[in-house]
């Protein structure tokens, strides 16, 4: 079966490249990415650039030319991104074979250390000049987050997918659906535009200067939402001094929002659900099954069960505040 990259066959990525009038001095390396095809390259002048083709049919050009203004914005307020260049008439979103590409400037650098308060501090302010910049303006053609929803959908792509067993459907069934009851129990704050996906893969720096990347997922929610997975699993004495540098930081921008807090476990049993939908819904792609293996197993889903049972009943009988 015929995937949404099988065509994209290493001439036609030096092709899309060169069409833009950039001339890679090999062939580009590819980088880990699942979702989107992302590949680095040097030109024949040395530069190093990062070509990013989008996955046909997930986006339209509209909602990753706002994802692009986005980082131009965020760039110009001197906000640390990697934004996209501008090419081919001052264009940043380009068409090649049916693919839709960008090149952005490569950033080096490694993840923060979530033990080392300094990074934390430095995370802090970078979100908080992130979302002085954000609430300028909302976004019109990207996703809005609604937890209880989006887990609602997700949840049944699961169960239509065939991946589970009759006890395990049953299970996970009504794991999901109470799962989907506690969050309908939370209101939702003001959502400002959110980086989305603010995880240590995506944040490269050295010393206490980092640079988010990869806004692919950018969409409009809670400013929490772009502090909660910098937070380790499990209850809040365990992130508390972590929470506690990165509010800190935050604070030299702009006022932290303390009160969404009590969102972080419902958002984060939100992102365990959809990753599992995301997983299955992908599989047909080779770069899923050489990257999660286990998903075809059957201990991986008796494992994903008494996990979302563990958060159900922490979602349940914990609303936490700082």
């Amino acid at each position: 079966m015929n995937h949404a990259f099988s065509a994209l066959s290493p001439s036609v990525v030096m092709a899309a490249i060169e069409s833009v009038g950039v001339y890679p001095a090999g062939e580009p390396f590819a980088l880990n990415s699942y979702e989107n095809r992302v590949l680095m390259f040097r030109d024949d002048d040395g530069g190093r650039w990062v070509v990013k083709f989008y996955r046909p049919e997930r986006w339209t050009a509209a909602a990753i030319q706002e994802e692009h203004d986005y980082l131009l914005e965020l760039h110009a307020a001197g906000v640390s991104v990697a934004p996209p260049v501008r090419l081919d008439g001052g264009n940043t979103l380009h068409r090649f074979d049916g693919f839709i590409f960008t090149l952005f400037p490569q950033r080096p650098g490694q993840a923060p250390e979530l033990d080392n308060p300094a990074h934390l501090f430095a995370l802090g302010g970078l979100l908080g000049r992130l979302h002085n910049v954000a609430g300028r303006r909302a976004f019109t053609h990207r996703p809005r987050l609604s937890p209880a929803a989006d887990t609602a959908r997700a949840s049944a792509d699961v169960l239509a997918s065939g991946w589970l067993g009759k006890q395990q459907r049953r299970a996970y069934e009504a794991v999901t659906h109470r799962l989907v009851k506690a969050l309908e129990g939370y209101a939702m704050p003001a959502l400002t535009r959110c980086h989305g996906d603010c995880h240590l893969g995506n944040i490269l720096g050295r010393d206490e200067a980092f640079t988010l990347v990869d806004f692919d997922d950018c969409l409009m929610a809670p400013a929490v939402h772009d502090i909660w997975m910098l937070l380790p699993t499990g209850e809040p004495d365990a992130w508390r001094a972590q929470l506690s540098e990165i509010s800190e930081g935050y604070e030299e921008e702009r006022a932290f929002p303390q009160e969404q807090l009590e969102l972080i476990e419902p958002l984060r049993s939100h992102r365990m659900v959809r990753h599992s939908a995301w997983l299955a819904a992908r599989w047909e792609d080779p770069a899923f099954p050489r990257a999660f293996p286990w998903l075809g197993e059957s201990g991986y889903w008796d494992a994903h069960i008494r996990q979302l049972e563990q958060q159900r009943v922490r979602l349940e009988t914990t609303r936490w505040l700082a």
